[in-house]
């Protein structure tokens, strides 16, 4: 709430050469009325904005000048200036628009010198531009000459050929310094993007540059800078190592050119169909045109190629009113067909929403060309043409895909097929309702499950073409239908935009109808009455998600109706007010009331309560069972439309009373609700606060209109303070010693809202309340105990309350304190309680910011305040006090560092080092280390810093890398067992390695080891090892204890290497004056992530390597240090080699899921830059499908594991969204024949990535049922998404099948007969499939019966099955997947769900 401030615009000054200047100077008149003068004052302001104004004012002074008849050379230098002056702005500067916009309306008389004066300087550019890298600033310049730019146009025009062979030569010289710097992202992202605005430049000179009717002149420059550009572009088009933009603008580009090139012009439709459709004739066509497009005429275009001529098709040619006749309307036939083919190939996420794009522009140029078409035509592309089957199938296959923009296509795919059948009937004249095919595609998707999303757009759409009351004729109950299925958030958007589109179409049919007020009740019983059952007896999800996305858009459409719910509640109200689970109808009217004050359709609270329900309903409703009424009461007081709307003394009486019962909740959701809507309170408050102090100050003695201003202004302002102070004191009075988490929770984020709404005042500015005015000491202390606690979300709001506190807060100022806390601090910094560390962190943090720094820390004050004179002080304060807490701890870290060097388990007992480690990161994650001041005394800061990490890690790393770390107790290398413990450390070597599978394990006798004078010198080496600890008191180190201290220390460590990647500026050579890290330590670090994720065992160790790995990895991809660029793709072919080769001698996980090897490959593959080729990603899938698939080879056990786990993470990792949906089938195939696999670790690998790859298919599971219709999809839609896996599944269930017993007919259990059935069972016939799909079901249903052979009966009445003799589990999964495969065929889709039987346990 409360009005956002705009952002300033910032505007870049103008500038002159000072050669231009020197002649404005000499032009300028003493006076300073002349042009000059007034460009003269222009270019030497500063201030971008204040040029607008002076710019402004050219066009008036030539009009004054034109009265004189005559053009000087004062105006015509002027003029020239001013050209200059638009071509060395950039392009998005606005100073460039205002000039153009000023120039537009210059005087005719003076168009002739200013068009010359314009083509001259652009003459100049073309010319003397010859840097490769200024090629932009050239190409926006004749881009911006040609927008809503007469001038420019003008100059443009005259210079044409210079302009084309600029653009032809400036792409040439692109694209070549693109290819040479392949593998440079960041300077090929540039280059690319230049290519692509030369394309679009190009393409933009010939749509509106007048001079191209002199194209017919082949010997032209004119024409061979055309020829020329024509085939470069379709280079373009055929080069799949550009971008899919620069690929798709170059066939628009392509058709285009041809358009304006070819002759006779009612040729072209003809010549672009035989390039479609792969038909060219070579000696039919101009020999230009083969030249230039000789890779398009032959038959092996690609896939993308057709593509994008198809759309360069459909948008370059003129299909208004089938202007191109019957050749264009062929032509139209053939580009669908073509597209047509293209959707059962294109498997690649981003061409598939190219194509949906284009077949739905198709069906925008169908409907313009079915506007004046033949007969013909139209008889080919009504509703029963195959034309509009083929779309129709398109849509049903493709309205549940994952990408949303891709759903969206088929929705304008659906609406326009609607309009083409409308266009093809318009001469029959016949009723659209009452059409055949729009009869038949009603019932058919009234059919469909209200599972699929798709149905509820296409319901929308028709609605809009025939309106409500035909679907109701057919389907009475489809409101409380689609009600019915609002508990389930996925499809909450669609159900509830199908129900506004139906009830807005109702209501307008039947106001046209009426002759009086009585349809209201109709209207009422037909979408409000369903509302209310459903809000009164619905589960809770149903009545959440109606009440958020229903009932406003019902009240919207009609507000009176609010009336009418009241009335009807307001009757229940007391027989039933609901319970603990149940809202009653209390909880209806609650929630109705709420939704309609928050949509403005009460004014305020107190007219609910006096027109509608009395305040004893209001605080019943505050103190109700259940936590949702709770909150709609709360909300009905705190929401509003308003933002300055005044609260009234009854509602905060009611906010108090809702306080002291309400913050204990043991909801999370319900606590982040009260939080939220108390604040939405505060924030009306501070803004009608506002509106009050100025009518105080008006003093105006009228009466205001509002009812909530009768009484003064100050008795309100007075009212809002004690409020507030009673909140306060309601909230600390919370806090105390021992309250609950939900409490202090509450408390403390309600105390951060207030602090945040009602900041300090700064200059005039008002504010009726500080929260600073009522914390005193014993309330500070509170805020400090709150940071000891064990929750760190509670230590987070503390902490940020006290940052929000302002800085000359008393309590901030005594160093006596401050002293004492940050001994605490290092204290807690070094304890055994993990949590400790955290609260250290937080103290720390807390002193960093306070001016009062402790005395302790004087010896590092003197080297920081010299170097602190310049700049901000409270930013150089802030710097300098974190270096200085960060060194103190360095230097305690170093020192245990090397006590730990020798004694680990003292360590663990003592001292244990990750909190020392997380406290350095959380300071440094609060300083802004890109704009630092001290870089100098940060350098060897850093430095240490990343060797100190390294020695700890290398203390603990062999317990994390150790096979079984979790009950590992490593010995100390004390002088008496040095002999023993390299023995010991031998023991925990790693035995999960390469050679896991390959050869058993030997045990070889040692001579120098005696494990008897072992036990008898280290009896406790099993179980635990006493330590002194820190007071000298002797204490059991158990092997629990050195685990969490290791891999603790291990997480901080990659925590803080992160941080450093990410956020310190790096330097180039080591005597770079900015930046803190060389490229060496960066490569250090990189090596350091390398070796821990590859060796270390514990998932908790390696997880946050991953982590910080992660955040190294994203800053190396968008390094302009080449060969830091280059290092991801280093460490993954090395990898992967490692993978391929399975050297026995190599140090990889073969266990543990193959440990972080898939993490390190995941975060390397993860921060590719998603808007290139992904080629790192394209090779690494191919090379770990060939792993993960069938071999003969014994060697290649440990590959196949490492492969299958590392699929498993990728197809999990959501950052790679439908980039890795291509990989699927062939992942799919690898599992199902890696579960065949005699090695239990391939099996187990397959099994893991079968399970990912379901749920990325059908997606997460959410309900209990196991085939539940949310989690699967239509047969035609999996198969024409994966066609790979159509005869793989049809030809391994052959397999499946053929193992039957022909005498017996018993089922021999085939190894990959359970993940088939788990697949096709999600799979079910629609009745929107075409019965002559190539995709059908059909030949399945033979092997799935000779599967479940003696165990289905089928009842006469088709809704019953019966599991007669299903002894196995393996027999249940046939059989359920029996009913939705085969019934459909059998008997037609049921109505009812059927009733299953089993007779026989399940085993």
């Amino acid at each position: 709430m409360g009005v956002k401030k705009k952002k300033e615009t910032q505007v870049t000054s103008l500038t002159v050469c000072h050669q231009d200047l020197e002649t404005l100077r000499s032009l300028a008149d003493v006076e300073g009325k002349n042009l000059a003068s007034l460009l003269l004052h222009c270019v030497q302001l500063t201030d971008g904005v204040s040029q607008i104004h002076y710019v402004k004012q050219i066009v008036p002074l030539l009009e004054k000048a034109n009265k004189n008849g005559k053009c000087d050379p004062t105006i015509r230098s002027c003029l020239d200036i001013l050209a200059g002056i638009y071509l060395s702005l950039n392009l998005k500067n606005p100073l460039k628009k205002v000039l153009a916009s000023s120039l537009n309306d210059l005087p005719e008389f003076f168009l002739t010198e200013a068009t010359q004066s314009f083509t001259s300087r652009l003459q100049e550019e073309l010319n003397t531009t010859t840097d490769l890298y200024s090629y932009r600033k050239v190409i926006d310049n004749i881009s911006s000459c040609m927008e809503n730019f007469d001038l420019g146009r003008s100059s443009v025009n005259n210079l044409l050929e210079n302009v084309l062979h600029y653009l032809r030569k400036s792409l040439i010289e692109i694209s070549e310094e693109n290819r040479k710097l392949a593998g440079n992202h960041i300077v090929q992202t540039q280059l690319m993007n230049d290519l692509l605005v030369g394309i679009r430049v190009s393409v933009m000179l010939v749509q509106k540059v007048q001079g191209f009717q002199r194209l017919h002149l082949k010997s032209s420059p004119t024409w061979q800078s055309m020829c020329g550009l024509l085939s470069i572009f379709t280079k373009f088009l055929s080069d799949d190592d550009l971008l899919q933009t620069i690929q798709s603008t170059s066939g628009l580009a392509v058709i285009l050119f041809i358009k304006a090139m070819f002759h006779p012009p009612e040729k072209i439709p003809d010549l672009i169909s035989s390039l479609l459709l792969r038909s060219v004739d070579h000696t039919s066509i101009p020999e230009w045109l083969l030249n230039c497009c000789r890779d398009l005429c032959c038959a092996d275009v690609s896939q993308s190629a057709l593509l994008f001529l198809c759309q360069g098709t459909l948008t370059m040619l003129d299909w208004q009113d089938g202007r191109m006749g019957p050749s264009g309307e062929a032509l139209l036939l053939d580009t669908v067909r073509v597209l047509f083919t293209l959707s059962s190939q294109i498997k690649e996420s981003t061409l598939e929403m190219f194509l949906s794009r284009i077949l739905a522009s198709w069906t925008n140029s169908a409907i313009q060309v079915l506007e004046s078409s033949s007969p013909s035509l139209k008889d080919r592309l009504n509703g029963n043409s195959d034309v509009v089957r083929r779309l129709l199938e398109y849509v049903y296959t493709h309205w549940e895909h994952p990408l949303d923009a891709l759903r969206h296509q088929t929705k304008t795919i659906f609406r326009n097929i609607l309009q083409m059948h409308q266009l093809a009937l318009e001469e029959s004249g016949s009723d659209l309702a009452a059409d055949g095919f729009i009869f038949q595609l009603t019932e058919s998707l009234l059919r469909l499950e209200w599972h699929s999303k798709g149905k509820y757009t296409c319901l929308g759409c028709l609605v809009d073409y025939i309106g409500i009351e035909h679907i109701l004729a057919l389907a009475k109950t489809i409101p409380s239908q689609i009600l019915e299925v609002m508990g389930d958030q996925s499809l909450v958007p669609y159900a509830s935009d199908l129900l506004e589109t139906m009830f807005k179409s109702h209501k307008s049919c039947l106001k046209s109808q009426a002759v009086d007020s009585t349809w209201i009740d109709k209207w009422h019983e037909t979408w409000v009455s369903p509302l209310l059952f459903i809000l009164c007896e619905g589960n809770l999800d149903q009545k959440s998600y109606v009440i958020d996305y229903y009932l406003p858009k019902l009240l919207n459409c009609n507000p009176e109706s609010l009336s009418y719910m009241v009335k009807i509640l307001q009757t229940s109200a007391d027989a039933k007010t609901g319970s603990y689970d149940s809202r009653g109808a209390l909880g209806a009217l609650m929630a109705c009331l709420r939704t309609a004050r928050a949509h403005g359709h009460l004014q305020s609270a107190t007219d609910a309560w006096r027109d509608l329900v009395s305040s004893v309903r209001i605080k019943q409703g505050l103190i109700h069972q259940h936590c949702q009424v709770r909150i709609d009461t709360l909300g009905l007081l705190c929401e509003s439309n308003r933002s300055t709307e005044i609260v009234s003394t009854e509602e905060m009486e009611c906010i108090q009373f809702f306080i002291t019962y309400n913050l204990n909740s043991q909801s999370p959701g319900m606590r982040q609700q009260i939080c939220s809507l108390l604040k939405k309170l505060f924030c009306r408050i501070q803004e009608s606060s506002q509106v009050l102090y100025k009518l105080e100050q008006s003093k105006s003695k009228h009466e205001p209109e509002n009812e909530l201003t009768r009484q003064h202004p100050s008795v309100s302002l007075q009212q809002y303070k004690n409020f507030m102070s009673s909140i306060c004191n309601s909230l600390f009075e919370a806090l105390f010693p021992g309250s609950s988490y939900p409490t202090r929770f509450s408390a403390l984020t309600i105390l951060g809202s207030i602090a945040e709404v009602f900041p300090v005042p700064e200059g005039s500015v008002q504010t009726v309340y500080q929260l600073s005015h009522d914390i005193d000491v014993g309330r500070f202390q509170t805020l400090m105990e709150c940071l000891t606690g064990t929750f760190e979300e509670v230590k987070i709001l503390a902490f940020d309350l006290l940052m929000k506190l302002p800085k000359t807060f008393v309590q901030f100022q005594d160093s006596e304190k401050l002293q004492g806390l940050f001994q605490a601090a290092l204290e807690l910094s070094t304890s055994t309680k993990p949590y400790d560390c955290v609260t250290a962190s937080y103290l720390l943090n807390f002193l960093i910011w306070q001016n009062a720094l402790p005395s302790s820390l004087s010896a590092y004050l003197k080297t920081q305040r010299v170097a602190c004179g310049d700049g901000d002080k409270s930013a150089a304060l802030v710097e300098s006090n974190t270096l200085i807490v960060i060194k103190c701890l360095l230097e305690n870290l170093e020192e245990e560092v090397s006590r730990a060097e020798n004694s680990l388990l003292q360590a663990a007992a003592s001292f244990p080092m990750y909190g020392r480690v997380h406290c350095i990161t959380g300071a440094l994650r609060k300083l802004a280390l890109n704009s630092l001041q001290l870089v100098s005394e940060w350098r060897p800061v850093v430095e240490k810093l990343l060797v100190t990490s390294y020695r700890l890690s290398a203390v603990v790393s062999p317990v994390i890398q150790s096979s079984s770390p979790e009950g590992l107790i490593p010995m100390d290398t004390d002088a008496e067992s040095a002999s023993r413990l390299q023995t010991i450390l031998n023991e925990i070597q790693p035995r999960d390695t390469n050679d896991y599978f390959n050869r058993a394990k030997i045990l070889k006798e040692c001579d120098s080891f005696d494990l008897e004078d072992l036990s008898a010198s280290v009896p406790n080496i099993d179980t635990s090892a006493e330590i002194k600890g820190k007071e000298g008191k002797t204490c059991d180190v158990t092997a629990q204890m050195v685990l969490v201290c290791c891999w603790r220390s291990m997480k901080e460590v990659a925590l803080l290497l992160g941080s450093l990647c990410q956020l310190l500026p790096m330097r180039s050579v080591p005597e770079s004056p900015d930046g803190l890290l060389t490229v060496e330590q960066v490569k250090e670090i990189g090596d350091y992530f390398k070796q821990h994720l590859l060796q270390s065992r514990h998932r908790g160790a390696f997880e946050l390597a991953y982590t910080g790995f992660v955040k190294l990895t994203e800053i190396l991809n968008r390094c302009p240090n080449l060969s830091l660029q280059k290092l991801p793709e280093e460490w993954l072919w090395n990898v992967l080699e490692e993978i391929r080769c399975s050297d026995p001698s190599s140090k990889l996980c073969a266990t543990r899921r193959s440990a972080g090897i898939p993490f390190y490959i995941q975060a390397l593959l993860a921060s590719e830059p998603k808007k290139g080729k992904m080629d790192l990603l394209k090779i690494t899938m191919k090379e770990l499908i060939s792993l993960a698939g069938p071999t003969d080879d014994s060697q290649s056990t440990v590959p196949k594991v490492h492969a299958l786990n590392i699929l498993r993470a990728l197809f999990r990792d959501t950052r790679l969204g439908e980039i890795i949906i291509p990989y699927i089938a062939d992942g799919a195939k690898a599992a199902i024949l890696g579960f065949t696999s005699p090695v239990w670790a391939v099996r187990n690998s397959s099994t893991l990535l079968f399970s990912t790859l379901i749920t990325r298919i059908f997606g997460v599971k959410r309900g209990k049922d196991e085939l539940s219709k949310k989690n699967r999809m239509t047969g035609s839609e999996f198969f024409s998404r994966f066609p790979e896996l159509y005869p793989f599944l049809l030809k391994q269930l052959e397999t499946v099948a053929n193992t039957v017993d022909s005498d017996t007919g018993e089922l021999n259990h085939h190894p990959s007969m359970f993940l088939l059935l788990l697949v096709l069972g999600r799979l079910y016939p629609s009745p929107m499939d075409g019965t002559c799909s190539a995709l059908s079901m059909a030949p399945f249903i033979p092997f799935i019966m000779r599967g479940s052979r003696g165990h289905l009966v089928l009842h006469s009445g088709g809704v019953c099955w019966w599991l007669q003799g299903a002894t196995s589990r393996w027999q249940c999964c046939v059989a359920r997947v029996h009913f939705p495969l085969i019934f459909p065929f059998k008997l037609g889709v049921p109505e009812k769900k059927p009733c299953i039987k089993i007779t026989h346990g399940i085993k």
